[in-house]
């Protein structure tokens, strides 16, 4: 796939975005334009709404998609409409166009987005709410959202949607929350209904629908923190885990920054990789794992925390590193004593990059001593007591130091 550049300020496609009343809901500017393309791209249903206006040819959408916007471009010059839902550009394919057809070479028409429709029929202030795709996304996405009163408006991929979002409620503490399904939103099909989450008894629902939610919390309910070092017991873990106070310091460290892919090699039960993941949703993590069972549970962990997308590859550095993408940082909390792990983590780390490690065992603190003797950076002790009975009393029980070293890659 190639992308285009700009030709003379040639605008040769638009993008419309068209509501479920179709033309009544569009400008004479916009219908003039479906009318006089000679090719107008959408989905069936979006060509069912425009259909009275289009006389080109009509395409679908084709799987997978990548083809669909080739056929686009094989197009260029040639005047082309794309229609989409609402605002083309509020995870729609107005995002995916753009990374091809320069902005010169297009213009947009949006529609008010669903999550505009939703807010305007509830009497919410859209910058109050919390918004997110679920459409074609894991509906555990939604987890590090679910805060006591915080109101979310989602968009679901299909009828079955409301249903699996109250389940996770009810699942996770929050089966008190107030659920409003809205369907079909601006067209004559439009319907709003509301229940608690715990006692979802809704049918017939439209397969276009938006769900908003009243958050209320019940005992249990499992609420992340945006803090980082989360309750280890959130965590599901044999003990190999870096604890709260320990995990909260290092992600200090790591310093996550927008885009950034981690590297969490010994990744034990993935929770430094999870957190990184949390910090922001644009923030990736790849934990390389030796043990199959630790693998498996970090798979586990990972949407339980609402990151899904954590990638957890199965395997022993330095071998399992080869062929992953770049990191921008790396943390090495389990098997850097061994030969070879400290050398080839620092190889791919990106320049400007940061690797943090930490040592418990004396082998590792070694290492990194050594490591810092020969390239610098930064070492920090850091060591933990907690209360605890002592006979009748209580007494500070401290817990094993860890040695942190952290070093750029110049």
């Amino acid at each position: 796939m190639s992308d285009v550049s700009p030709a003379g300020g040639l605008c040769w496609l638009t993008i419309i975005g068209i509501g479920e009343d179709g033309p009544e809901g569009l400008g004479e500017e916009a219908k003039r334009l479906i009318a006089s393309a000679s090719a107008v791209f959408g989905g069936a249903r979006h060509h069912g709404l425009a259909a009275s206006m289009i006389s080109g040819e009509r395409l679908s959408w084709q799987s997978p998609f990548e083809r669909s916007i080739d056929a686009v471009l094989q197009r260029r010059g040639t005047p082309v409409v794309v229609l989409a839902s609402g605002d083309p550009f509020l995870y729609g394919v107005g995002a995916t166009l753009s990374r091809h057809v320069a902005a010169a070479e297009m213009r947009t028409i949006p529609a008010p987005s669903a999550f505009s429709l939703a807010a305007s029929r509830l009497g919410w202030p859209l910058q109050d709410a919390t918004t997110i795709s679920l459409h074609g996304r894991p509906i555990d996405l939604i987890r590090p959202h679910l805060h006591p009163g915080r109101r979310i408006i989602a968009l679901t991929s299909d009828e079955k949607g409301p249903r699996e979002l109250a389940t996770l409620l009810a699942a996770t503490g929050f089966g008190q929350s107030q659920l409003t399904v809205l369907e079909a939103l601006g067209g004559d099909r439009e319907r709003q209904r509301s229940v608690v989450a715990a006692d979802f008894d809704l049918v017939d629902i439209d397969p276009l629908n938006v769900c908003a939610l009243e958050v209320a919390t019940g005992e249990g309910a499992r609420i992340l923190p945006f803090s980082p070092g989360l309750e280890d017991d959130l965590f599901e873990h044999d003990g190999q885990i870096t604890k709260r106070e320990i995990r909260a310091m290092t992600l200090s460290a790591l310093a996550p920054c927008h885009g950034q892919l981690l590297w969490d090699i010994g990744a034990g039960s993935g929770s430094i990789g999870i957190e990184w993941m949390l910090a922001d949703p644009s923030l990736k993590t790849i934990a390389i794992e030796q043990s199959p069972e630790r693998a498996a549970r970090i798979a586990r962990n990972a949407p339980a925390f609402g990151v899904p997308h954590l990638a957890v590859i199965e395997g022993a550095a330095p071998a399992a590193l080869a062929g992953l993408p770049q990191p921008d940082t790396i943390f090495l909390g389990g098997g850097g004593s061994e030969p070879g792990v400290i050398d080839a983590a620092i190889a791919a780390l990106r320049r400007g990059g940061r690797l943090v490690a930490n040592a418990v065992t004396l082998e590792m603190e070694a290492v990194l001593l050594s490591e810092h003797a020969k390239r610098g950076g930064s070492l920090t002790r850091i060591e933990i007591s907690r209360a605890a009975p002592v006979g009748s009393m209580s007494g500070w029980r401290p817990a094993m130091p860890v040695t942190q070293w952290r070093w750029t890659k110049g």
